[in-house]
């Protein structure tokens, strides 16, 4: 489904994700070319795997640069004149969940960890682990989070 608004959505995408998942595809494709690689010297060591064992990595490094390109390509947290959507890491159209600007008390931005409060006593809320986003990001859904917010 096509945003209506999309200038006025802030997306914060699960990069921090896709660089691990990115560099672990780039790994398993450099394991599984040392195993191609010893190939043409397997007849003097039989002890030597077979290449054909070179295909499992080259398999989980598709699948971890799929993992990659999906993490960075895809919404996390997204800001809009609606509220918070929150998109988990499985299923995010079945089991996104969208927060309100006024069902939002407060918040609390740390390093690693975002908190909504639901209630000004601060007893009941929602906790978000920062880890997925850019650490170079995290500072701007800060800045964004407390400009829409009352003090």
């Amino acid at each position: 489904m096509p945003v209506a608004e999309p200038q006025k959505e802030l997306r914060f995408t699960r990069a921090g994700q896709a660089l691990v998942f990115a560099i672990l595809a780039a790994v398993l494709v450099m394991v599984a070319l040392v195993f191609f690689l010893l190939a043409p010297h397997r007849p003097d060591h039989p002890v030597l795997p077979h290449p054909a064992w070179g295909f499992l990595p080259l398999a989980l490094a598709l699948l971890a640069a799929r993992l990659a390109w999906h993490c960075a390509r895809h919404a996390y947290i997204l800001l809009s004149p609606i509220g918070v959507e929150i998109f988990p890491f499985f299923r995010p159209a079945a089991n996104m969940q969208v927060i309100p600007w006024a069902q939002i008390a407060a918040a609390e931005v740390g390093d690693k960890m975002l908190t909504l409060h639901f209630s000004a006593e601060k007893t009941a809320g929602i906790h978000l682990a920062l880890s997925p986003i850019a650490k170079d990001r995290r500072e701007l859904l800060a800045k964004a989070i407390r400009g829409r917010l009352p003090s």
